[in-house]
């Protein structure tokens, strides 16, 4: 069967058909994957700016679902379902996609599936990787989110996501743009800081690495914590900082700055190894929780999901350590690494399959958990 995927969670429109293959290894194939990036719209503000984005997401999705279709080679009549993300995003730009797809899955006389944006980053690592051995440990690193979850087999071909570590403040993608921002550098900060972090040394600048051990840090964001783990450093472990890291970064650049002549600014030997050494802190920090986390719930395999795992010293890094540990791992293509429709038809067929079929009556949720 076919399904329709629509995705307007954050600065992307995205829509997708995604098929059965008849192969439980290889579940999906994706016939088509159209998206329409709003980056050069963003960059002169440094950022995204959610009233434009939802206002593109309005001019771009009727035209992003038409060439989906034509690209995929289906007609309308072949659709069986549309799914769209529900959440969790940016609030107007999800409720473009589900206001479409709720009035395209009327016009159709189709169900429509409500899909969870964070689960369609999971659901990418399976489309070209094939099924995961569980239990497996994934980490969903983004601009928006970095977490560790625990997946677990359930009922009716579903998975099951248990939070077992997240960030305490930035997101890890986060903290490139705004690191970026400081050495005044254009967005998005991800690939820039990756391009130039080649041409750096990863050890010319002592940046700090976040210890979330302290009993004065006890106190934090609420997750769903392991049974017998509620407070302890084992669990604590587990948890993400990088707000320390970028005022290290901003306390760096502007010691430096005064310590140049005026008017000379930081040479581009000396921004590339910044770059270097902020990028080495970050992706450590990533993977030594995966890592543990992989060891301490025994993990079959590994998988690193969502924008950041298009970091070419993470993907690196993490396929050095999986080798070393013996673990197999997952990562998605750059092209399903930032966001897509495609992960999102790939969770709506199985959904679908699993009769988990939503209302008209959906609506977005800005905050929305596995």
């Amino acid at each position: 069967m076919d399904i329709l995927g629509i995705e307007t969670s954050c600065d992307e429109t995205a829509a997708a058909v995604v098929s059965d293959s008849g192969n439980r290894l290889r579940p999906w194939i994706v016939r088509s994957n159209v998206v329409a990036s709003q980056t050069d719209i963003h960059r002169e503000w440094g950022g995204v700016v959610p009233e434009i984005a939802s206002r593109q997401h309005v001019r771009d999705i009727c035209g992003v679902v038409e060439r989906a279709m034509s690209d995929s080679g289906k007609s309308w009549s072949d659709l069986k379902a549309v799914a769209v993300t529900q959440g969790p995003g940016l609030i107007g730009s999800l409720l473009v996609g589900v206001s479409f797809a709720k009035s395209l899955a009327w016009s159709l006389g189709i169900p429509l599936v409500s899909v969870n944006h964070l689960a369609g980053h999971i659901e990418s690592l399976i489309i070209e990787g094939g099924l995961m051995r569980l239990p497996a440990v994934v980490l969903v690193v983004s601009g928006g989110h970095t977490n560790l979850y625990l997946v677990t087999s359930g009922e009716n071909d579903q998975s099951n996501y248990q939070l077992i570590g997240r960030t305490r403040d930035d997101a890890a993608g986060e903290a490139f743009d705004k690191v970026a921002t400081l050495l005044g550098l254009e967005y998005p900060g991800g690939p820039v800081i990756d391009r130039l972090a080649k041409q750096g040394n990863d050890q010319a600048v002592p940046f700090p690495f976040a210890r979330m051990t302290h009993d004065d840090r006890n106190a934090g964001p609420t997750v769903d914590r392991p049974v017998g783990l509620a407070a302890t450093r084992s669990y604590r472990l587990l948890e993400f900082s990088f707000s320390g890291l970028k005022t290290a970064v901003k306390r760096h650049v502007q010691k430096r700055n005064r310590e140049i002549d005026p008017g000379g600014g930081l040479s581009a030997s000396e921004v590339a190894d910044i770059c270097a050494s902020f990028q080495r802190v970050v992706v450590s920090s990533l993977l030594d929780r995966t890592f543990r986390a992989a060891r301490q719930y025994g993990a079959r395999s590994l998988g690193v999901a969502g924008g950041v795992s298009a970091n070419s010293r993470l993907r690196a890094d993490a396929t050095m350590r999986a080798n070393q540990e013996g673990l197999p791992l997952f990562l998605p293509s750059l092209s399903l690494a930032t966001d897509n429709a495609a992960m999102i038809g790939a969770v709506g067929l199985r959904q679908y399959h699993a009769g988990l079929t939503a209302s008209l009556g959906l609506n977005a949720q800005a905050s929305l958990a596995i």
